[in-house]
């Protein structure tokens, strides 16, 4: 009976003892950034801009990189904002914006099949583009949320338009 009393005051010790607590850890240093480039020109034969991230923005090896394109200004909705890559076809074919990014700048291009002539690109296409870069630390956002919306991606990282840098 002292050997069960014995190995019944072990097991309710051993069992009692985790460290499932119900700790919420709230991270408040932790944010997203974003930056919007001044109107931008793509030219031959690169059609590439590189845009070097501000020295007060921390970027972090494993931070996530979204751009955005401004595709229209309309005056009841507001800016229309496209994340890139962004395919448009034309009559002469079809070509991408597109994007890649380091921590120290993000590189926007246009890119295209063989058989399209960039050549053959509009001023429209080519000049004063404008674009919003923002940076997302991956524990800040939901799987579910949809990158492709500009506004539910700000929202969910909690910035408005006055936290948005404007760079040379």
């Amino acid at each position: 009976m002292k050997y069960i009393t014995i190995l019944f005051a072990l097991a309710i010790t051993l069992t009692s003892c985790n460290s499932n607590d119900d700790f919420i850890d709230t991270d408040t240093d932790t944010i997203a950034q974003s930056f919007e480039t001044r109107p931008v020109n793509f030219t031959a034969p690169d059609y590439e801009v590189v845009i070097q991230t501000p020295n007060n923005i921390d970027q972090f090896e494993n931070d996530m990189t979204l751009v955005y394109r401004l595709f229209e200004v309309d005056e009841n909705a507001g800016d229309v904002w496209e994340l890139l890559p962004q395919v448009i076809y034309t009559d002469f074919g079809e070509f991408q914006y597109n994007y890649d990014a380091t921590t120290t700048d993000t590189r926007i291009f246009i890119n295209a099949p063989a058989s399209t002539d960039l050549n053959q690109l509009s001023t429209e296409q080519i000049s004063n583009q404008i674009f919003r870069i923002v940076r997302i630390p991956v524990g800040l956002f939901s799987s579910e949320l949809d990158l492709n919306n500009y506004d539910a991606v700000m929202n969910a990282v909690g910035l408005d338009t006055q936290d948005i840098m404007v760079i040379e």
